[in-house]
């Protein structure tokens, strides 16, 4: 298998800018903000502990795994220490609960590119479904219905369906309507729900409704999330799944278990110790999730702004920091002067000509005749202190490293249908 497509382009976005070339990062969904001061000092008073050198229990050291369960209970989860399971990030959790169980794999279409490399990994059937128009993260519930029973009138019957909630790649969040249509489309065909929450906790609008399917279906839906996203702490590699409610959770647990031990025997116990204080959630913690939530949404849709003024049907962002444009009204245009006629193309004249670094949409499960791009906005903050100061300005967009990366895509999709 070919290198995940967002870390390529993260290395690909360093290697040129290493060379002097002036690259937008668009590419790399990292969430580009400093680690709070606080946890890293939580960071360094765990690691200093007479324990910290130990492996710990495979499932997570109880402290976590309490925390992980009261952090669930806060969001209208019950949840019990014994249903949650800790690993080193939420990837190989979501890569263990597909080695525990059974069948095809249903996924939203678009989604995110490491739910069908998994999959493929494991040599299991996966199942594009399209969404519905602004809902990403969700497979259309019909066609999710008329999947499920033409897989299963061919013998070959899907098990198991990915939600993400909110999206990535769209950056948009399905209705409650939604949610409770795939919950009843799931029982009526006994699939597994795994629903990656990761995003949750950057919603744009923050009383906007989250409906979880684990409080529609808690005896057949696993959650995963972790503190990679809402607290920038992707380097450290923590993640946490809550298990179903009953025999089925009871089932998976010990094989996710069975797979962490010979996997990654337990996650790093400094780390873990630091982790558990956060999922506490302590005042300065979500008044730093606060400020970030802020400060992706303007970012995202300033740039969403950028691309629907340059001809894109965009949807606006309204969680974490994506956005999918789609130039397909443009094909015709497009293949005449840049014999582009793929998003792949697409992506890589954007970067070779323009010094735009973005991933395709055929990375993430659509066809690739549609000219459609996975644009992440989270890098866009500057780097070091400026980074901080985008924490807390009024208006990052008006901050002048800020403005001037925006101001250079405007000027590369002028450029691009020679506009200017």
């Amino acid at each position: 298998m070919a290198v995940s497509a967002t870390l390529a382009i993260n290395q690909l976005t360093a290697e040129r800018l290493a060379a002097g070339r002036p690259v937008l990062p668009l590419g790399f969904g990292e969430a580009g903000l400093p680690v709070h001061p606080d946890l890293v000092a939580a960071l360094r008073v765990a690691a200093a502990s007479g324990s910290s050198g130990g492996y710990g229990p495979v499932t997570g050291l109880p402290a976590l795994r309490e925390a992980a369960a009261g952090y669930w209970r806060r969001r209208c989860l019950p949840t019990t220490a014994g249903q949650v399971i800790a690993g080193p990030g939420s990837k190989p959790l979501l890569y263990a609960v597909l080695r525990a169980s059974v069948g095809g794999v249903a996924l939203p279409r678009p989604s995110w590119v490491t739910y069908a490399a998994q999959a493929q990994l494991l040599g299991r059937e996966v199942h594009h479904v399209p969404t519905l128009d602004g809902q990403g993260g969700v497979p259309d519930p019909d066609l999710l219905d008329a999947a499920a029973a033409s897989a299963s009138a061919a013998g070959r019957p899907i098990g198991l369906v990915v939600l993400t909630l909110p999206d990535n790649p769209t950056g948009t969040l399905a209705g409650s309507g939604t949610i409770r249509s795939v919950a009843d489309v799931a029982r009526r065909h006994d699939l597994l729900i795994v629903s990656d929450e990761i995003y949750r906790d950057l919603v744009h609008d923050p009383v906007r409704e989250f409906l979880s399917p684990a409080e529609l279906a808690p005896e057949r839906t696993v959650v995963t999330t972790g503190l990679s996203k809402n607290l920038a702490l992707g380097g450290w590699r923590i993640g946490v799944a809550r298990m179903p409610e009953g025999p089925l959770g009871d089932r998976l647990g010990a094989e996710v278990a069975a797979v962490a031990s010979e996997v990654w025997s337990s996650p790093a116990n400094p780390v873990q110790q630091a982790a558990a204080w956060a999922f506490e959630e302590p005042e300065q913690l979500t008044e730093r999730i606060a400020a970030s939530r802020s400060l992706h949404a303007r970012v995202a849709g300033a740039v969403a702004d950028r691309f629907a003024a340059a001809g894109a049907s965009v949807h606006p962002p309204t969680a974490a920091f994506y956005l999918y444009p789609d130039f397909s009204a443009y094909a015709d245009l497009l293949a005449e002067r840049w014999s582009v006629r793929t998003g792949t193309e697409l992506a890589n004249l954007l970067l070779d000509s323009f010094d735009v670094a973005t991933l395709p949409g055929a990375a993430f499960g659509d066809p690739d005749e549609r000219l459609s791009l996975r644009i992440a906005t989270s890098m866009l903050y500057g780097e070091g202190e400026q980074r901080e100061k985008a924490l807390t300005a009024a208006d990052p967009v008006e901050l002048p490293w800020v403005a001037d990366r925006l101001d250079q895509l405007s000027a590369a999709l002028g450029r691009l249908f020679d506009r200017g």
